[in-house]
């Protein structure tokens, strides 16, 4: 089981880049490590560190005016190759949601499954997210899972998303998909007993 995912409120961390893919969240070098921790290291590693392994001040992560469990990103985020490591890495940073208005759909998928929330918006709510980081970095967001609504603390927007019923009820609770089948073996030994006896 993880962490129960009810409400995050958090200051977020921008990333206002478009079609990032998955071998820019996670370098294809890495892809040896099976393992799903100590992938923080590697998350956008050719953004944040040089070919001198130096940080590059230009890039989000390494300016210390930004920090939270939120991830903000441009349209079409997660796109590319299928690599669950891109989620992993993700997770593994901190983040426990990302905001974009758009997200690839496998990325959304193994974000899911991986306990991490992928809160699509529509591209002007994106925008107002964007500008109000811009006047203020501690600018904070409220998601709440169980409305479904999305909220920029700072004037009161929000907006609604959507999320798979089942993928919801797991983050909700804290549960993976074993741990939900776990929670109906009752019903499914039941099924199976009424089944053999036909």
């Amino acid at each position: 089981m993880t962490e129960k995912f009810i409400t995050l409120e958090s200051p977020i961390v921008p990333l206002p880049v478009e079609n990032v893919d998955t071998d820019q969240i996670f370098p294809a070098r890495f892809l040896k490590a099976t393992a799903r921790d100590g992938f923080a290291e590697t998350l956008f590693r050719d953004w944040r560190y040089d070919t001198n392994n130096q940080p590059v001040e230009s890039f989000v992560f390494n300016n210390p005016a930004y920090s939270g469990k939120i991830l903000v990103a441009g349209k079409n985020f997660g796109s590319g190759s299928s690599r669950e490591h891109a989620a992993w890495a993700i997770f593994d940073y901190g983040f426990r949601a990302v905001v974009s208005s758009f997200f690839a759909d496998i990325f959304k998928n193994n974000a899911l499954n991986n306990a991490l929330l992928p809160v699509q918006v529509s591209p002007e709510f994106l925008a107002k997210i964007f500008s109000a980081v811009e006047k203020d970095p501690r600018t904070k967001i409220r998601i709440d899972l169980q409305k479904q609504e999305i909220m920029l603390l700072e004037t009161g927007e929000k907006e609604s998303f959507d999320i798979n019923p089942y993928k919801k009820a797991c983050l909700l609770n804290g549960y993976d998909d074993i741990d939900y089948l776990l929670t109906i073996r009752d019903e499914i030994e039941a099924y199976e007993m009424n089944r053999l006896c036909m």
